[in-house]
């Protein structure tokens, strides 16, 4: 994103997105990321609805920034 990078979870065996909530994102985001959450949220969204993969925004989502 915008040369930056991070990861999220997708399980396997059952696909599943998992993202973090708004509060998780904002809590542990560096500043670059902080205000990106609803962009991101929304492209995976649209990825997920195209790939047919759900989507689980919750507050035990993992991510890692790069």
């Amino acid at each position: 994103m915008d040369g930056k990078s991070f990861e999220i979870e997708l399980t396997m065996g059952v696909l599943r997105v998992y993202f973090p909530s708004l509060t998780k994102w904002t809590e542990t985001a560096p500043d670059w990321a902080k205000n990106q959450w609803e962009r991101v949220r929304n492209d995976l969204n649209e990825w997920c609805r195209k790939t047919k993969i759900p989507l689980e925004i919750e507050d035990h989502a993992w991510v890692e920034f790069d």
